[in-house]
C-alpha cells in the first residue's frame, strides 16, 4: 500500500513536468511560423530585387545590342562610302589637268588648221607657243623636266641609252640629250635617256 501511495506523487509530477514541456513546445511551435515568415519575406524580398535587376540588365543588354548594331551597321556604310568615294577620286582625279590640256589640243588644231594660209615663220611661232603653253601646264602640276647641262651622269635620274670611251673623261659624262626625263615633286617619272662618255679602260 505505501508503494501506490508513493508512486501517485511522482507520477502527477511528471504529468506537470510533460505539461510545461507541451506547452513551452506549443510557444515554440507558434514562434516558428511567424520567425518564418520574417525568413520568407526577406528572402522574397531579396527576390524581387533580383528580379528587379534582372529586368534592368535585360533592357540594358537590348539597348546595348542594338546601339552596337547601329555602329556596325554606320561603320559598314562609312566603308563603303569610303570606297566609293576612293573610286570617284582615282575615275576623275585628273579632270581639271585634263580640263586645262583640252586648251593646248584647241591650240593644236587651230595650227593644223591654219597651215595652208600661214607661213612658214608663223607656224613655227604657234607651235612654240603652244610647246611654252605645254610646258607651263605640266610645271603647274608639278612636273619638272631632268637637268642634264652640267654634264655629270646620275644614274638615278638619267639612262644611258649610248655609251662610248674617252680618254678626255676621268668620270661618265653626258654628251647629249636623246629623250627628256621628268619628276613629279622630286619623284622620278621617267628618267632621261643619254649619250654617254665613260673613261677609257686600261688594256695594258
Amino acid at each position: 500500500m505505501v508503494k501506490k501511495a508513493e508512486t501517485k506523487p511522482l507520477q502527477k509530477k511528471k504529468k506537470e513536468l510533460e505539461d510545461e514541456a507541451e506547452i513551452e513546445f506549443i510557444v515554440e511551435k507558434k514562434k516558428i511560423p511567424k520567425q518564418g515568415q520574417n525568413i520568407i519575406k526577406s528572402l522574397k524580398d531579396k527576390l524581387k530585387k533580383r528580379e528587379s535587376e534582372v529586368r534592368f540588365l535585360k533592357k540594358e543588354n537590348a539597348r546595348l545590342r542594338e546601339e552596337n548594331l547601329r555602329k556596325v551597321a554606320d561603320m559598314e556604310n562609312l566603308r563603303k562610302r569610303l570606297a566609293r568615294e576612293k573610286t570617284e577620286f582615282y575615275q576623275y582625279a585628273l579632270s581639271e589637268f585634263l580640263k586645262e590640256l583640252f586648251t593646248v589640243l584647241d591650240n593644236f588644231e587651230r595650227a593644223l588648221e591654219a597651215t595652208d594660209q600661214a607661213s612658214s615663220k608663223s607656224f613655227r611661232e604657234g607651235i612654240e607657243m603652244i610647246y611654252k603653253q605645254y610646258q607651263d601646264l605640266l610645271k603647274k602640276q608639278g612636273v619638272e623636266p631632268v637637268e642634264t647641262e652640267d654634264k655629270k651622269f646620275d644614274p638615278r635620274l638619267h639612262q644611258a641609252f649610248i655609251t662610248e670611251e674617252s680618254e678626255d673623261v676621268e668620270e661618265p659624262e653626258v654628251t647629249e640629250e636623246l629623250q627628256k626625263g621628268y619628276t613629279l615633286h622630286d619623284r622620278l617619272l621617267r628618267p632621261a635617256l643619254v649619250k654617254v662618255v665613260v673613261p677609257k679602260k686600261d688594256n695594258k
